[in-house]
């Protein structure tokens, strides 16, 4: 694959700025073409088929074309914060986190770095890279770019973060939010198919969506647990998280100045079970204190 020519006039993400990153400019994402990697390191916070009892190695990429205005992790999708590396170096990075034990190799925010990863992965199966590929997203995609990673990677994590387009206006200013997940799922499950499990039950290939409850808005979270169960059935796994905690500048979203009330999530989680949802991750305690990751720094990089 000739990566460069995909950043010639960028058009990864579904916002397709046009924007020639190659020659330095910044796409919404904030970023040029330069590969830039936050952090790299075993993590034992995701679901437990993902992280088991070794961790998955997550490694962080720096930016994000969606840019929600209640983002947990801002220090790297609108700080900046992370190294130039080379293709070689993230390859490196795969292979180093294989030999600490990891279960997985954790993509985590990678849409706009996806042509150079794919050649990192080529470069790193050549070097012995045997355990599965995690892409880790919040949703936004375009089918065009998830074809490229057809054959490498192994499961999706992805987000359905909004159903209602005047949420996803206003706290990701992109109305067609719902209508890209949705398509983006499709061609996941094109990709994947059922989910598999190995025999200590870490999951080979398959789909986990994960949808974060926001205060005030159970209802668009009942509609996207329909849509899921009614397009799918128990073929994903849902993920629904609690964890979300105000942060960032909230001034002109008032009412994402609160935690979700324990009331309102188990009402939800109630609700999945009526629906007939067998295939689901649910919360408990205080994850929302846990959520975040410590010090992006650069670890493992």
């Amino acid at each position: 694959m000739n990566w460069k020519k995909w950043y010639r006039e960028c058009v990864l993400c579904p916002r397709e700025c046009g924007v020639d990153r190659l020659s330095g400019r910044r796409g919404f994402c904030g970023q040029t073409a330069s590969l830039k990697v936050a952090r790299a390191a075993l993590h034992m916070w995701e679901e437990p088929c993902i992280s088991g009892t070794r961790g998955s190695g997550t490694v962080f990429f720096t930016g994000c074309h969606l840019g929600c205005v209640f983002c947990q992790n801002g220090q790297i999708s609108r700080g900046g914060a992370g190294k130039e590396i080379s293709i070689l170096r993230l390859a490196e990075i795969f292979m180093e986190l294989q030999q600490k034990g990891a279960h997985n190799i954790n993509l985590v925010t990678p849409t706009h770095f996806v042509p150079q990863i794919v050649e990192a992965l080529r470069i790193s199966r050549k070097m012995g890279l045997c355990i599965p590929i995690v892409y880790n997203t919040g949703g936004f995609e375009k089918v065009d770019t998830l074809e490229l990673l057809d054959g490498w990677v192994d499961v999706y994590l992805t987000d359905f973060k909004f159903m209602d387009i005047h949420l996803s206006r206003r706290y990701a200013h992109e109305e067609g939010y719902s209508f890209y997940a949705a398509k983006a799922l499709e061609e996941m499950f094109r990709q994947t198919g059922k989910p598999v499990f190995d025999e200590d039950g870490m999951m080979k290939k398959g789909i986990i969506v994960r949808h974060m409850v926001l205060p005030g808005q159970s209802m668009d979270s009942r509609k996207i647990i329909d849509y899921l169960y009614e397009t799918y059935g128990n073929q994903v796994y849902i993920s629904l998280m609690n964890q979300y905690t105000p942060s960032g500048s909230l001034e002109k979203y008032p009412e994402l100045d609160q935690k979700v009330k324990t009331k309102v999530y188990e009402r939800l989680v109630q609700y999945m079970i009526r629906k007939g949802v067998e295939n689901a991750f649910v919360q408990e305690g205080q994850t929302a204190e846990e959520s975040f990751i410590p010090d992006f720094d650069g670890e493992g990089v």
